[in-house]
């Protein structure tokens, strides 16, 4: 998980596409339920922020990420 997700962080364009469908992948492989559970979401509004048109709060990216098991991190380049 952390490695294709690092991957898309990498490739991405800086709108987001790449980093979205990653998350997208990675909860429906786990069980988008749970994740949404874990998240303190619903599982409808896990589904609509994590498509193709979602359009994500931060935050949101940030409790899928801590129910996933994964966290953020800058690293200078």
């Amino acid at each position: 998980m952390a490695a294709y997700l690092d991957a898309c962080f990498d490739d991405d364009e800086g709108d987001g596409v790449l980093i979205r469908a990653a998350l997208n992948d990675i909860a429906r492989a786990q069980g988008m339920t749970q994740v949404a559970r874990d998240a303190g979401l619903g599982r409808e509004s896990l589904y609509k922020a994590l498509s193709s048109t979602g359009n994500p709060e931060f935050a949101t990216i940030m409790k899928v990420m801590k129910a996933l098991g994964l966290r953020l991190h800058a690293v200078a380049v």
